[in-house]
């Protein structure tokens, strides 16, 4: 079997820890709407979540109106904050650099608006080690649906068997499978490690250091093997 030609990854808690601007705009948006401001833990656990369940997970409010209302108030507080606040976790960058160099395609499959994360790449200069992004405002139907996985898969022509699903959710899990696409954890996020023993996966790393060593012994292991095969 080849080694994946496709990674797609999750960008909160996966690539991305943009958790100060988020607490910030949750806490103003609250405030607008007249609401005791969340705890900011409480907020964290959300991530990953679209911005209106995190809302009615929160404020027990369920109302399509003030969910939309309260979207309208997020993104004008924490908009202006997502470049200077997102940071990149340790080993993004490098590991990024690595598929590009190896001329694995890249995606980003996420809730968070497209627009925002290719500012964060162009902030970091790397855009060009993106492919494609799928966010929030491409798709009609949020993860763990798979369609924006399986848009992804169209868009850079690839097949489900070539694809490596990253992310750091339970969420991230469900939606791979849904897709029929390995699926393997980085915890970074609020997500123990032995949440994902139960769910199918690839590999559980602890951070984005160890997932691309694990893809190196991959490369390896598979191209050792079709060598083998060849002999």
């Amino acid at each position: 079997m080849a080694f994946y030609e496709g990674v797609f990854f999750d960008f909160d808690y996966t690539l991305g820890d943009a958790t100060a601007c988020i607490q910030t705009g949750f806490y103003g948006a609250f405030e607008e709407m007249g609401l005791p401001r969340p705890d900011g833990e409480a907020v964290r656990r959300t991530i990953g979540m679209t911005l209106e369940d995190a809302y009615t997970l929160l404020s027990g409010d369920g109302d399509e109106g003030h969910r939309a209302l309260f979207r309208k108030h997020y993104v004008r507080i924490a908009d202006p904050l997502q470049v200077s606040q997102t940071k990149l976790f340790p080993g993004a960058e490098e590991l990024l650099d690595w598929l590009y160099a190896g001329g694995i395609q890249v995606a980003v499959v996420s809730t968070k608006r497209r627009a925002t994360i290719r500012r964060v790449f162009d902030h970091y200069g790397l855009s060009d080690r993106l492919s494609l992004c799928v966010g929030g405002e491409d798709i009609r139907r949020p993860k763990p649906d798979p369609e924006g996985a399986l848009l992804a898969l169209e868009r850079l022509d690839l097949r489900r068997e070539q694809v490596l699903f990253v992310g750091d959710t339970l969420i991230d899990a469900e939606t791979a499978r849904r897709a029929g696409l390995d699926f393997a954890a980085v915890c970074n996020g609020t997500t123990p490690a032995a949440a994902f023993s139960s769910v199918p996966h690839v590999h559980i790393a602890p951070d984005l250091k160890e997932l691309q060593g694990w893809l190196e012994a991959q490369r390896l292991s598979r191209a050792n093997a079709s060598a083998a095969e060849m002999r």
